[in-house]
């Protein structure tokens, strides 16, 4: 996120309802899988209430799995309520667990927070991963977040920068390739690649001197597009079929026409036929982003 949001008032954001219709929609259609993400998405009210109307659809059997990507810090609130709402996985991006840089990157965050929602979340039943975006001049603090994840029995999962909206900082001086750093720590740890997948771009690895698995998430170095099968849906209803395309599809305006089923299931087919190829990330200095919009907008 930028130093400074222009944040949206809530007319503009879909309704709970608005949000279990639309899911719904998907999952009649055959989508089986579900992540929500933001943002913080455990900062929405009434978030609690969304995952309870999900669970529905994995009691019948239509979903196979309702995810969480969160940075933690209220996961201490809500974690047993998500256990009971049928959630099992769920991912905590925490890029640092030195807390003087934790507190730079997150803008005054506090690491205890983060932590204690990590520890109520596997007290509570839930599987964790680490996700962590690779940065530049911290790339010798990745050694000790991924022996600590390792140690507490959590996956990681290493992801490159993405050149997404004005952040204030030259993305090519933020850019670590991971494939060059996965190389250069060769000399550290070995590696044993996995065929393990989530349906995600992640690929995954087993490093043997901690006995974790470790994924690494590369748009750049190791372009993942062939594969990918996933596409989001923001917070006001903006449908994107790829995250680094701005190709988009309004459901809003679509729900609050009055839309009947049919019609909203039409729209959907349509705007997942318009999913793009591949995406346009490129990292160059002094360039401007690609997008104008944050992840933070989309979703991670």
């Amino acid at each position: 996120m930028a130093e400074r949001m222009t944040f949206l008032p809530r007319a503009e954001l879909l309704t709970i309802e608005e949000l279990d219709r639309l899911a719904s929609a998907f999952i009649r259609l055959g989508v089986t899988k579900l992540r929500i993400t933001g943002g913080e998405p455990l900062v929405r009210r009434g978030i609690g209430e969304l995952f309870d109307r999900l669970s529905r659809h994995l009691a019948a059997g239509a979903l196979s799995e309702v995810t969480l990507t969160t940075n933690g810090t209220q996961l201490r609130h809500h974690a047993e309520r998500l256990a009971a709402a049928g959630v099992r996985r769920i991912n905590v991006s925490l890029d640092t667990i030195d807390a003087a840089r934790y507190r730079r990157l997150t803008r005054g965050g506090d690491l205890t927070a983060a932590l204690a929602g990590i520890e109520a979340a596997r007290a509570a039943g839930l599987s964790i991963k680490i996700n962590a975006v690779a940065l530049a001049d911290d790339k010798e603090g990745l050694v000790p977040l991924i022996e600590w994840a390792h140690a507490e029995g959590y996956d990681v999962t290493l992801i490159e920068t993405m050149p997404l909206g004005e952040t204030g900082t030259d993305r090519a001086d933020q850019f670590l390739s991971l494939t060059a750093w996965r190389d250069r720590m060769e000399a550290r740890w070995r590696f044993v690649d996995l065929p393990d997948r989530t349906g995600g771009p992640a690929r995954y690895t087993r490093v043997l001197e901690t006995g974790g698995r470790l994924g690494f998430i590369t748009p750049l170095t190791n372009n993942f597009c062939a594969g990918c099968n996933r596409v989001r849906l923001t917070c006001t209803g903006q449908f994107f079929p790829c995250l680094g395309q701005a190709v988009r599809t309004d459901f809003r305006a679509v729900l609050r026409a009055g839309t009947r089923d049919k019609a909203l299931d039409d729209a959907i087919r349509a705007a997942i036929a318009r999913k793009p190829e591949a995406h346009d990330f490129a990292i160059d200095r002094g360039a401007r982003p690609v997008l104008t919009r944050h992840m933070s907008v989309t979703g991670g």
